[in-house]
């Protein structure tokens, strides 16, 4: 078209003046100039020839100087616009631009070229420059750049050499984007694409200076600029790679170019691969990957790339000799490179073990060194890390961590940062550590496995030079993110597993325990603790004890959290102590050491030694009565080294005196204990000094005796409490002094009046423990600490200001009382009555509640204000007071609360003669839940529990206020994880005490609803804070079972949906709750071998205990007494009417609802013993009902195990389930497998039947007729009861059934001697040795176990629905009857598997699909895709009803059997009608009564053929349509995949559809003939299944319109 405009200019005049002339009058339209360029080369393509005008080069320099150079410049001040500006403008402009370049580059050729190139060019390099490289190109530079790209081609490449090696630094500069962040991908993708290649053909200097500007040391570099290298390396790709044929790159030989020699072109290229997030700059990556390949192979020579960065083989490199080896090294890693690129797993697996070829390349047999650079391998893996699919991440984790089981790699420092690096990034994922199907709970992670199997064998192979270094990055690498609970502790693991070597020095050590503290973040304490354990035993096994002190190991365990992990007596205290008296000589020398004399002792003994005298020893800077109490790290420190000290004295000395211990520890303890003699005596004792004995006291009594250690009656123990006792009047003196005497007088003294009260409540506890005697010290300083608190809480103020250190006082005198009161009420061997007690109730009684201290005087404020950092605000004090008033007023209402009036009328007791009364009490309560911060609201609820019971019936708006306010408090704190379960217990005990729910149920007033509201939210909370519903059920169960009166039950049978929703509880759970609770179990099961076990009490907050606690309760129920019958009656009544609710076809497995009805059949059967004839006959309809239902296999299998144990208890009840048979077929449908399988237990039914003549006639006429029935699934539940039946007709000699035995024998035979290996065959023998049939016993199987572990086990629920006997036993909140049957006692089922026949409704398919030749004398199945006769007469009839319509049908199968959703089935339906598709194939025609696949498909499935073919079906059904003609074409993602635009389809087409998350199988894959594509511009990688189809069905369509319409032209 072009070549015609300009031929017909040149016609109209042959002088080119007057025509360009002409063209350049006028605007400067893009056509115009278009125009002007096509005269241009048309007159340059003339004097090409020689038959140009003389005058033309003139011409030509006019129309350049006149005219383009102006334009140009003219639209310099133009903005550029970006690539995506939508603006019609910016194409014009561009348009110009483009056209005005190239007839530039036509005038400079026709004037004679180089002086006109150079003087443009020049011009615009100097705007170029100007411009500077900005992020987005300005309309000067963009003009610039064109008028480059258009003259570059005509300057000379020796003349203008150094113009040209300016214009490609400045171009360059530009696509790279100088020292900025990043390129504009507009800047380099115009440079890249016109103008360095345009320079490139200029000559050797510019492509020399563009090479330099990529690849010389001092080029950009960094991850944002790689993108543009690679687009500017493949757009030079021709030039900077060697061609064969000398003459092909004459720029590049004249510039000595080569760049497979340059290792920085292929760290560049390997960054593209493996780091770039982009796919095109992926794609260009593989380009020059295979380009390089290609050229090397042609050229036949060979080549080495320059070493780079450290040693080890070439990045790459070309030898002829191995050109086979090499091809086939680079053919296999650029074809999994490619695949790579998909995110279908299905498509990348089969590709993998090219993977395990790559390295079998790329080590050397003979010497076992790199042949290829490792990093090529890395750049595979980073891929395979960085997918968006967590499948292939994980596939490619567990690859990388198999490498060291098959072989032997050689160390590289590019493999060991890999892992430091990338790999541990992707270790980071929680999801990768999840268990793999089949593997049951509390099973180890595959992956954290095969993690500690790598990282063992890694470290054994490294170099012991390069180990340390290794470990150090790894633990620190471990520092440098917040890891989740579960990574870190799998990594931990593996660390702790690595073989001992003095691998760690004080760095080492250091980076372990900033580890530690990174495991804090978690909440998950139990696995918390675990890491905490692994990562001690890493230090003990890794650390070089030489390059540490004892002082950095006793830093280091600080770290470690006592009450999580390390407890004293625990596997792992004793690994420690074993540790360091192995190697406590070994230990670098602490300088604070040397100044002790003792070198009789060892190294350990002397450290800590020191460690207690320094420590009581206070510096006198830190003296003076104003000090703040110090900080509690020092004594944990010394307290913990003081017991690891004695523990490790102890194993010494095992075999020898014992006497050496006790003389040990009163070395270490000797400075402490003279200082606490002093205590009494000493009254100028600086205050430093007894905060630092007195914490020191405690820590040694609390680690000693910390929970679950196990050493609470040893050697140490007693010697530490003699001690102790020792000083026992020194310290309590003491106390009572600084308690009393009003030396405590600033708010930094408040803390150590907490000190002094713990320490005072340790010193009780300890006399407690050997044997409470009056006379001893302590019984004196409870007795004057009570009086004194009380004298000073009872002084006036007489009008005065109160001042700061009378209202501490006040403060420390009301905690006093307060913890007298705690210690009375939890010891009863202290009541003091011989002590006076009346003064104290008396005070408590005519407290005023909730009042406040006054602030103090206003002169003191400042010097309040100003004190330490410790201090608090004084409504924090005020707090703290109110609390301890209440503290108090429980301990008097816990004593003397029936003597509380419950009205104003009541008088009172005469020991109590100003007592508030109660309501006023519990209106000063709800007061004071306003006022108190939520974590010391505790001794209110005590109060609460109290006072709500007797005013329920009086005062139920007052109740029910303060139920609404506690439980707004408690919604509040559930965020809270330390004080929330405290406060959570007292509430349930206030609000649910059985005196409560009794008056409530009484009166059905107000109360009871909201108590029933409260436990629906507190279900309902328990769905996001497991563990609430336990506390709740428990507590309830447990005080009905303590009162199991008659008067409770019935009580309890008001609140029965309490234990019904306890039954049914249970959630399903996320992916990322359910990893939590499996890792959970794995710890568990490790049992005392983690040190975590032992230590952190197991609070039973799981799911399955709310269960749990439920049956326990259930089983305590007695059938024989009326209450617990009638409780029993109530709730079984509500679990069928939920049932009833439930009623739906429950088309998946484990979902919710199907847990849910499971969990009703399970309660069911435990309340089975409590049921009696006449509650049967009210409830037998219903069970019969649910038998109809279509349900799945566990269910099914409940329901016949209770109609079986409730025909053989109640046989009355046989004619009813003989009517079961008698429904109609369609009501029926598979179903009536329940009731055959009823039948094959006849013998357990009629074990108590006298006369079973009657019984087995009736069976045997019910179970012959469904012999014979067309479903194969009811014929062999049939065949399976007549079997059974005929076996107890045999026996018992039944003479009226002779005539039968010829039929029945013979059939039997049949179906056992039956030959071949069809699918009937198959399923008949699965069926007789399923557990159901043959193992099961529905009388001895009758447990616990059964019913809730084995069952669901073998019925294929999901392990989150199996409860172990294990836990039933370790719940002891409700005690069992020692009789009760826990275990199987005769029978096996417990060792069997789960089977692979599955009892299911939906469906009849089992073995349907094989040869059936052996039933055709019963039936013949016709399937339809198998039966020409059916489709031809399927397909005519719709054909028919389409021409009627005037509709058009097309030879398009639509094959869909893969996809499981209605809504993409739907979808699909509408489209294929609409286009008139043959047929759509699904997996299951049920599909189309579903509401989501109507709502889409708008009736189209009654206009359109609908045939079903099963997934397994699929095989043989393509190769039918293959034998009719039909072209398979698959929609698939693959190597050879065929792109949509360029495919054309046969009329005969079958279009096969893949799943929606795994497309379409490797086996199905085969049987296609062609793979279709369909182009994609984006990133994401794949369409909806429905857009995909449609696209297909569209593009077949049209086609096929286009064939008709040119048959019909």
């Amino acid at each position: 078209m072009e070549w015609v405009l300009a031929e017909a200019l040149l016609s109209q005049s042959r002088d080119p003046r007057a025509l360009l002339g002409a063209l350049c009058r006028g605007e400067a339209s893009a056509e115009r100039v278009e125009t002007l360029r096509f005269l241009l080369q048309r007159l340059e393509d003339e004097e090409a020839r020689g038959g140009g005008a003389g005058a033309l080069p003139e011409a030509a320099r006019e129309v350049a100087a006149g005219y383009l150079v102006p334009l140009l410049r003219g639209l310099r001040g133009c903005p550029a616009g970006g690539a995506d500006e939508p603006g019609p403008a910016a194409r014009q402009r561009r348009r110009v631009l483009r056209a005005a370049g190239a007839a530039l580059r036509s005038c400079a050729r026709l004037a004679g070229g180089p002086p006109l190139a150079a003087a443009l060019a020049e011009e615009a390099l100097c705007d170029l420059l100007n411009a500077g490289p900005a992020p987005g190109l300005e309309g000067a530079a963009e003009a610039a750049v064109e008028v480059l790209a258009a003259v570059g081609p005509c300057l000379r490449p020796r003349e203008d050499a150094a113009l040209l090696e300016r214009v490609a630094r400045a171009a360059l500069a530009l696509a790279l984007g100088g020292d900025k962040a990043g390129p504009s991908p507009d800047a380099a993708a115009l440079v890249a694409g016109r103008l360095l290649p345009a320079l490139a053909r200029g000559g050797g200097a510019a492509l020399r200076a563009v090479w330099d500007g990529l690849v010389a040391p001092g080029a950009p570099e960094g991850p944002g600029r790689v993108g543009s290298q690679l687009l500017i390396l493949s757009a030079l790709a021709e030039k900077l790679l060697p061609e064969p044929g000398a003459d092909c790159v004459p720029a590049a030989r004249e510039a000595g170019l080569d760049a497979r020699r340059c290792w920085r072109f292929w760290s560049t290229l390997q960054a593209g691969l493996a780091w770039s997030e982009d796919a095109l700059t992926r794609k260009r990556a593989r380009y020059l990957l295979q380009r390089a390949v290609e050229v090397s192979a042609e050229l036949g020579t060979d080549c080495a790339c320059a070493p780079g960065h450290g040693p080890g083989p070439s990045l790459f490199w070309w030898s002829e000799k191995k050109k086979d080896e090499l091809l086939k090294f680079w053919e296999n890693y650029i074809l999994i490179m490619e695949t790579l690129e998909g995110n279908q797993i299905h498509v990348i697996k089969p590709v993998l073990p090219k993977l395990n070829s790559l390295f079998e390349y790329a080590v050397s047999d003979e010497n076992g060194c790199w042949l290829f650079h490792p990093s090529w391998h890395l750049c595979i893996y980073k891929r395979m890390f960085e997918s968006e699919n967590k499948i292939l991440t994980k596939e490619g984790v567990t690859h990388f961590l198999e490498l060291y089981e098959t072989r032997i790699l050689p160390f590289s420092p590019e493999l060991s940062e890999f892992i430091t690096g990338p790999l541990m990034d992707a270790l980071s994922e929680s999801s990768l550590y999840s268990r793999s199907p089949g593997q049951l709970i509390g099973s180890v992670s595959p992956l954290g496995l095969k993690l500690q199997k790598f990282l063992v064998t890694y470290i054994s192979f490294l170099p012991e030079e390069i180990k340390s270094s290794f470990l150090l990055k790894f633990i620190q690498k471990m520092t440098s993110r917040h890891w989740c609970a579960v990574p870190i502790l799998f990594l931990s693991k593996a660390l702790a597993n690595v073989p001992r070597c003095k691998a760690l020095g004080i760095e080492g050590l250091l980076a372990l325990r900033d580890v530690l503290q990174c495991t804090m973040i978690t909440h998950q304490i139990l696995l918390r603790g675990a890491a905490q354990c692994y990562l001690l035993q890493t230090a003990m096994n890794l650390v070089d004890v030489e390059k540490v002190s004892l002082s950095d190991i006793s830093t280091f365990l600080m770290s470690v959290r006592q009450e999580e992990s390390l407890g004293r007596g625990t596997s792992l205290w004793m690994q420690l102590c074993d540790w360091l008296r192995i190697n406590e000589s070994y230990f670098r020398q602490s300088s604070t050491c040397s100044s002790i004399g003792l070198h009789e002792t060892s190294s350990l003994n002397a450290y800590v030694r020191n460690l207690v005298q320094e420590y009581i020893r206070s510096p006198a800077w830190e003296g003076g009565e104003n000090s703040c109490m110090p900080d509690w790290f020092e004594a944990k420190l010394v307290a913990l080294m003081v017991l690891l000290a004695i523990d490790v004295e102890r194993m010494k000395s095992q075999y020898s005196e014992k006497r050496r211990t006790q003389n040990v520890l009163r070395i270490f303890l000797d400075p402490l204990l003279d200082a606490l003699v002093k205590f009494g005596t000493n009254a100028y004792m600086p205050l430093v000094k007894t905060d630092r004995c007195l914490q020191l006291l405690l820590k040694l009594l609390h680690t000693c005796l910390l929970k679950g250690s196990g050493t609470r009656d040893d050697e140490v123990v007693t010697l530490l409490q003699n001690f102790i006792m020792s000083t026992t009047e020194s310290i309590s003196e003491f106390i009572l002094r600084r308690l009393t005497m009003n030396e405590l007088s600033t708010v930094s003294d408040l803390d150590r009046c907490h000190l002094y009260l713990m320490v005072l409540t340790e010193l009780i506890n300890l006399h407690l423990n050997v044997g409470w005697k009056r006379g001893n010290p302590i019984w004196r300083v409870i007795s004057s600490l009570k009086n004194a608190s009380i004298r000073h809480l009872q002084e006036v103020d007489h009008g005065q200001e109160p001042t700061l250190g009378r209202q501490i006082q006040r403060s420390v005198s009301m905690a006093a009382l307060a913890m007298v009161c705690e210690v009375i009420s939890q010891k009863p061997e202290l009541q003091l009555d011989s002590l006076d007690a009346g003064p104290p109730e008396t005070f408590i009684s005519s407290l005023q509640l909730n009042q406040t201290l006054q602030k103090p005087h206003t002169e003191e404020e400042s010097s309040f204000f100003e004190e330490s950092s410790s201090s608090r605000g004084w409504g924090r004090i005020v707090a703290r007071y109110i609390h301890d008033q209440w503290v108090c007023l429980s301990f008097l209402l816990r004593k003397r609360h029936t003597l509380t009036p419950a009205s104003e009328g009541e008088t009172l007791e005469p020991t109590l003669p100003a007592a508030p009364l109660a309501v006023r009490t519990l209106q000063s309560a709800l007061e004071a839940l306003t006022v108190l911060p939520s974590e010391q609201v505790l001794p209110v609820f005590h109060c609460m529990n109290i006072l709500v019971p007797k005013l329920l019936s009086t005062s139920e708006s007052l109740c029910i206020e303060s139920f609404d306010m506690a439980w707004k408090i408690i919604a509040s704190l559930s965020n809270t994880q330390l004080i929330f379960w405290s406060n959570f217990k007292a509430f349930v005990q206030f609000v649910f005490d059985p005196k409560v729910l009794t008056i409530a149920a009484k009166i059905k007033g107000q109360a009871y609803f909201k108590i029933k509201e409260i436990m629906y939210r507190i279900i309902e909370m328990s769905a996001i804070k497991t563990g609430v519903f336990n506390i709740l059920i428990s507590y309830c169960c447990t005080s009905w079972v303590v009162s199991a009166s008659n008067v409770s039950l019935s009580i309890a049978k008001n609140y029965s949906e309490l234990v019904l929703e306890a039954c049914i509880f249970g959630t399903v759970f996320r992916r990322d709750q359910r990893l939590i609770q499996d890792v959970q179990t794995f710890i568990e099961n490790l049992g005392h071998e983690c040190a975590a076990n032992v230590v952190i009490e197991n609070t039973k907050r799981e799911d399955h205990y709310v269960r749990i606690c439920a049956v326990k309760f259930l089983c305590l129920l007695d059938g024989s007494n009326m209450s617990h019958k009638l409780f029993m009656e109530d709730l079984a009544i509500k679990l069928l009417d939920k049932v009833n609710m439930l009623y739906f076809t429950l088309k998946y497995l484990n979902l919710l609802k199907h847990r849910v009805k499971n969990r009703i059949w399970q309660t069911l059967l435990v309340l089975f013993p409590g049921f009696d004839q006449n509650f049967l006959n009210k409830i037998i309809d219903k069970i019969f009902q649910a038998g109809f239902i279509n349900n799945q296999a566990s269910i099914k299998y409940f329901i016949e195990w209770i109609i079986i144990l409730i025909l053989h208890k109640f046989p009355q009840f046989l004619p009813k389930f003989w009517n079961c048979f008698s429904y109609g077929e369609e009501n029926l449908k598979t179903s009536i497998c329940t009731f055959l399988s009823v039948l094959s237990h006849l013998d357990i039914i009629t074990e108590n039947i006298l006369e079973k003549k009657l019984i087995l006639k009736k069976a045997l006429t019910i179970v012959l007729q469904w012999c014979f029935n067309h479903n194969f699934s009811i014929r062999l539940y049939a065949l399976v009861a007549l079997k059974k039946i005929w076996s107890m007709c045999k026996g018992l000699h039944i003479e009226e059934l002779e005539a039968l035995t010829s039929v029945i024998e013979s059939s039997l035979s049949q179906v056992e001697n039956m030959h071949g290996t069809g699918g009937a065959k198959k399923n008949w023998q699965r069926i007789q040795e399923h557990f159901f049939f043959t193992a099961f016993h529905p009388l001895k199987d009758y447990c616990l176990e059964t019913i809730f572990s084995i069952l669901p086990r073998l019925s294929g629920l999901i392990e989150d629905e199996w409860i172990a006997i294990g836990k039933f036993t370790r719940f002891t909140d409700i005690p069992l009857d020692a009789g009760f049957q826990w275990h199987l006692s005769t029978t096996q089922l417990c060792e069997l598997k789960a089977g692979d026949w599955s009892q299911q409704d939906v469906g009849s398919n089992s073995g349907e699909a094989d040869n059936q030749s052996e039933w055709t004398d019963v039936q013949k199945k016709i399937i339809p895709w198998k039966n020409h006769v059916p489709d031809f007469d399927l397909e005519l009839i719709f054909q028919d009803r389409a021409a009627k319509l005037g509709k058009s049908v097309s030879r398009l199968i639509v094959v869909a059997s893969l996809i499981d959703k209605p809504t993409n089935l739907g979808g699909l339906c509408r489209t294929c009608e609409v286009f008139g598709a043959a047929a759509l194939v699904m997996g299951s025609l049920q599909c189309v009564k579903d509401k989501q696949f109507q709502h889409l498909s708008v009736s189209a499935e009654q206009w359109l053929p609908l045939v079903e073919v099963k997934p397994p079906q699929l095989i043989d059904y393509l190769q039918q349509k293959k034998a009719e003609g039909y072209t398979i074409v698959g929609v698939e993602q693959t190597a050879k995949s065929l792109d949509l635009t360029r495919y054309c389809f046969p009329e005969k087409s079958l279009l096969l559809l893949g799943n929606e998350r795994e497309g379409i199988p490797a086996n199905l894959i085969q049987q296609l003939d062609v793979c279709v594509e369909i182009p994609q511009q984006g990133i994401i990688r794949s369409l909806n299944v429905h857009v995909s189809g449609a696209l297909l069905i569209w593009e077949y369509t049209r086609q096929q319109l286009l064939k008709q319409g040119g048959s019909t032209a």
